[in-house]
């Protein structure tokens, strides 16, 4: 515990609008930060500071916490993560979907959706501790956390991801999954909608699952389908999540698809019954369009898919599907089959759906942006601000209370992690000061890489990272990265 030995601090913020980020409302106090600790909270009238902050009618939170991002490689190509900062986001969450950075090496193109976080010569990161020293000696702007990715762990053994894998290689991923997990990754994730994992059978999923419980880790995923088969795709993950003895996260929660549209509560009551007898938890994203590659299985007539890279046809991006095929006299599916490799946006939500899902109470903000896109869907920059804005304040979708709350200590509590998502004392300072009348997404469809408004400032790990009145960041980046169960970084 840390012990106030006088009432001098590095940073005293004044009159601030106190959400703690348990769901709670919010009371006007100060807080004082000594060193990376909230060190005081309440009237802090006989403190001095260094640097005072007048945050009179504005709101404090916990850091907002992205749980689901694939910012893997994107915290040391631009470790200023501007992206994420300016939405308040202190920590990020890396490795979903069952792709990973690390344990991988390659000398060829990553295989699809791995070539979603980089180029291969992005790729050099043999064993998560590898991954760790690296960003230990070019810190980024926010912490990071780290999932292991099952396909990641596939096409480091496997030379043929269209199969399942031999008990040679299953034993072979067991055992860089499990060196992951001394190393301080907080749990496995996968991806089993992607083509280069769907042929992987539950019980390959499994056995690499049934390391997780000595570890205390998590298992979440990216559902076999979130098309019309999503109530067995959920049973499965429930099943390996109790198999394993390991609390799930479903990545992304949605019902996609046209056939699929008004399913939410339903959906919602699936998986509030799993809840009766094992942990499970869900993200969700403010939108009601997603962003991977370009999958075949998904083209459709049905809504609208938008182009956002080509690899043989770069010139196409930024165009829809259907006008890409007219202009090519192709049907659909042989105008996608061209631009494969291919990145899409896919309007395939319906949006009532989203905000039942937004407010689902066991529902998590996650941005999932794609940092690599060359025109990525707008939740990259985001996401955050817009449950803020527009669906808590606008839409009073739910109270200010229970928004923050979703990115703050529901996060903390699901992940494990230790101190934070809570303004408490002697937990670490990741702090965001923001204007709830004002705070608003900016990036759309068409101008994804908006700054949103409404942000003062952000600390991460008590140091001051963000200011409104620059939209640049500071000199000092002090994030770091959050190893499972170590000291002062799990409970």
């Amino acid at each position: 515990m840390t012990s106030i030995q006088s009432n001098n601090c590095d940073t005293l913020i004044l009159n601030a609008t106190v959400f703690d980020g348990s769901g709670a409302d919010g009371k006007v106090q100060d807080v004082a930060i000594k060193e990376d600790k909230i060190i005081a909270i309440g009237k802090l009238k006989t403190f001095s500071a260094d640097q005072c902050v007048d945050a009179t009618g504005l709101v404090l939170a916990p850091g907002f916490i992205d749980v689901h991002t694939h910012d893997d490689l994107e915290v040391f190509r631009n470790p200023d993560m501007l992206a994420k900062i300016s939405q308040g986001i202190t920590t990020v969450v890396v490795g979903n979907c069952g792709i990973s950075a690390y344990p991988y090496t390659t000398h060829t193109a990553p295989p699809d959706p791995i070539n979603l976080l980089g180029q291969e010569t992005e790729f050099s990161f043999s064993t998560l501790a590898v991954y760790i020293h690296q960003l230990n000696a070019t810190p980024s702007a926010v912490n990071v956390v780290a999932l292991v990715g099952h396909t990641t762990l596939r096409a480091q053994v496997m030379a043929d991801l269209n199969r399942p894998a031999t008990p040679e290689e299953i034993t072979a991923m067991t055992k860089l999954l499990r060196l992951a997990l001394q190393q301080g990754a907080k749990g496995l994730s996968s991806g089993l909608a992607y083509k280069n994992a769907n042929r992987a059978p539950t019980s390959e999923v499994l056995a690499l699952s049934e390391e997780l419980a000595e570890f205390d880790a998590i298992y979440t995923t990216h559902l076999r389908t979130e098309f019309d088969g999503i109530l067995d795709a959920l049973d499965e993950a429930f099943f390996i999540g109790k198999k394993a003895n390991s609390p799930v996260v479903i990545s992304h929660l949605k019902c996609a698809g046209k056939n699929n549209w008004g399913r939410a509560r339903e959906v919602i009551r699936h998986v509030e019954q799993a809840q009766h007898s094992q942990e499970v938890a869900c993200d969700c994203y403010p939108y009601h369009a997603s962003s991977s590659t370009l999958d075949l299985s998904q083209v459709t007539k049905d809504f609208e898919i938008f182009i956002t890279w080509s690899d043989p046809h770069p010139e196409a991006a930024g165009q829809t599907l259907a006008e890409i095929a007219n202009h090519w006299q192709l049907s659909l599916y042989d105008a996608a089959l061209k631009l494969q490799p291919a990145g899409a946006v896919y309007h395939g939500m319906d949006e009532k759906d989203v905000q039942a899902i937004l407010s689902f109470p066991s529902s998590m903000i996650g941005s999932d942006g794609l940092p690599c896109d060359p025109h990525p869907h707008p939740r990259l920059w985001g996401s955050f601000p817009r449950v803020l804005g527009h669906y808590s304040r606008d839409l009073q979708l739910f109270p200010l209370a229970q928004a923050i709350h979703k990115m703050t200590g529901l996060s903390a509590d699901t992940f494990k992690l230790g101190h934070r998502g809570f303004i408490k004392t002697d937990y670490f300072a990741d702090l965001v000061l923001f204007d709830p009348l004002t705070i608003k997404d900016v990036a759309d469809f068409s101008s994804p890489f908006e700054i949103s408004q409404g942000i003062h400032a952000v600390w991460v790990n008590g140091q001051l990272s963000y200011q409104i009145d620059k939209n640049t960041i500071q000199p000092t980046r002090a994030g770091r990265f959050l190893a499972h169960n170590s000291a002062g970084d799990a409970k």
